[in-house]
């Protein structure tokens, strides 16, 4: 097998780094010698900077978070301008135990899209990006099995089976909008412009500003944004000092919601 394995996801908070990784190195320990391994970590705003270019030997997983059901926004320019040159790509999605709704079909249609010849894909759990207690610590010991059961799979299909056959995944047709929150009253609220405060805690590290995938906080003045918020939750979980806070009302509110009526275990989803 002369095929090069490359691990290319977002991952502001290192759920679907873990996921992604896993998948290639399962990949590469399954093939037994010495072969070509690409990293490209596009969580940080330089790197989107560059367009990203395969050829027909490459093998790309390809993960991003799950914003709202749907793979984020912000990313769409940066996925869109990736080429794929034949290249087989699995595209993976990883949500915080809510649903994961379109984002996989709309991943793999982007990918498709782009040059990319999709053999599988798949759907997987992750400590969610607003919370510390749903979906706490995933993926886990067992979504890791899962991660490496999934790579043997794969390698299964891109060494043994002559033609590689297209997959289906599950989705809809046209996209389903974005999971949009509800007040008390049940009517639509938009947090999207919900920004992290700074409590006194802040001891001036600087590691906020270095992580925010938009690069939006201040270097100077972390408490302060220049651009966008994602709630991406990298600020919050990342900060040593825990500093950085939500307390917008409808964000809590939601976040209340998720933490209570998602409080089930839900299963990875793989299609192969």
């Amino acid at each position: 097998m002369d095929k090069k394995i490359n691990a290319m996801y977002f991952s502001a908070t290192g759920t679907t780094k873990k996921v992604v990784c896993g998948i290639a190195e399962k990949i590469l320990e399954n093939i037994g010698k010495e072969i070509i391994f690409n990293n490209v970590d596009f969580t940080l705003p330089g790197v989107r900077q560059e367009t990203a270019s395969f050829k027909e030997e490459d093998v790309v997983i390809l993960g991003v978070p799950v914003y709202a059901g749907r793979v984020p926004n912000v990313l769409l320019k940066y996925l869109n301008s990736i080429k794929g040159n034949g290249a087989l790509a699995i595209p993976v999605v990883v949500y915080g135990n809510r649903n994961y709704d379109d984002a996989l079909i709309e991943l793999k249609e982007i990918l498709e899209l782009n040059g990319f010849s999709v053999i599988a894909g798949g759907a997987f759990i992750g400590e969610h990006a607003f919370s510390k207690t749903l979906a706490k610590n995933r993926p886990d010991a067992e979504d890791m099995d899962i991660v490496n059961d999934f790579a043997n799979q794969i390698h299964t299909k891109i060494t043994i089976q002559d033609k590689i056959k297209a997959i289906f995944i599950k989705g809809n047709k046209p996209y389903r909008k974005h999971y949009i929150p509800k007040n008390e009253q049940g009517i639509a609220v938009d947090i999207r412009k919900v920004t992290p405060k700074t409590n006194s805690n802040c001891n001036d590290c600087k590691i906020c500003a270095n992580i925010c995938p938009m690069g939006s906080i201040d270097f100077e003045d972390v408490s302060k944004l220049n651009g966008m918020c994602i709630k991406c939750g990298a600020c919050v979980k990342k900060c040593p000092m825990n500093a950085k806070y939500y307390d917008d009302e409808d964000y809590l509110r939601h976040k209340y919601e998720l933490e209570i009526g998602c409080n089930y275990r839900r299963e990875p989803e793989l299609f192969i």
